[in-house]
């Protein structure tokens, strides 16, 4: 059964969103306990080594208008979604985030944020506008320029995005994709350092792309649960929630 709406968008608002494209579907692991659209920006400032979004790698020209975006979202409100996930690519780097934002709670959805955390100024902005921020951590800081393949990140800029949202006032999570191959007992035990103070903590599993061609196919493996649970034990010391997703 469909519930009825009250929504009052701005439907004179034309033009190009920054949005490259939307998840077909609504989801439901994007947003933590709720039912979300999730929308892609294109374009990030890493090359890491294990990326899943490789086609989002680099700028797209094509974008969807925000009459579309309009539409689709207000539809998706007769269904029970009433959360947007922003994610990317990384989305701090398009000029337009702090309007889209905006532009997404004018219409009465929960906004989730997810970023790589090298961006700290941008982050100071956008901030106190979010429900809920999650943070990639993909390494010991020691070891950024080797996951990401000398992408010139400051490991400082990382150290002062996990300040900012540790002490922001909206939900978060810090999170870290385990690739077997690379990923160790010491480098997690390292993060865990890294991030005291930090309440949330998840770890997840790499998973391969689909539908990407084959001499692009990563040579990773898909993360095996028996090293999850490994690491899992090592984290839970460390934070009051230490979660494991998708084993």
């Amino acid at each position: 059964m469909q519930r009825s709406v009250s929504i009052k968008p701005d439907p004179t608002k034309d033009g190009l969103s920054p949005v490259y494209a939307l998840l077909r579907k609504p989801s439901l692991i994007d947003f933590p306990g709720r039912l979300c659209r999730v929308l892609f920006i294109s374009g990030c400032n890493l090359r890491c080594i294990f990326c899943h979004n490789q086609d989002l790698i680099k700028p797209k020209d094509t974008f969807l208008n925000w009459k579309r975006l309009l539409e689709t979202l207000v539809s998706s409100r007769e269904y029970w979604v009433d959360s947007v996930c922003i994610s990317g690519g990384e989305p701090t780097l398009h000029p337009q985030l702090k309007e889209l934002i905006h532009w997404v709670k004018n219409l009465d959805f929960r906004v989730k944020l997810d970023t790589n955390g090298t961006r700290p100024d941008v982050l100071a902005e956008v901030l106190p506008l979010l429900d809920y921020i999650a943070m990639d951590y993909k390494a010991p800081l020691e070891r950024y320029p080797m996951i990401t393949n000398g992408s010139g990140i400051v490991p400082d800029r990382i150290s002062e995005s996990v300040e900012l949202i540790i002490n922001g006032h909206c939900e978060y999570e810090f999170r870290t994709t385990v690739v077997e191959s690379f990923h160790h007992e010491e480098d997690i035990l390292a993060i865990c350092r890294e991030l005291a103070g930090a309440s949330r903590y998840v770890l997840q599993a790499y998973v391969p792309p689909r539908d990407i061609e084959p001499e692009r196919m990563p040579s990773n493996k898909r993360t095996p649960m028996s090293t999850l649970r490994k690491y899992h034990e090592l984290c839970r010391e460390h934070f009051k929630e230490a979660i494991l997703r998708g084993a």
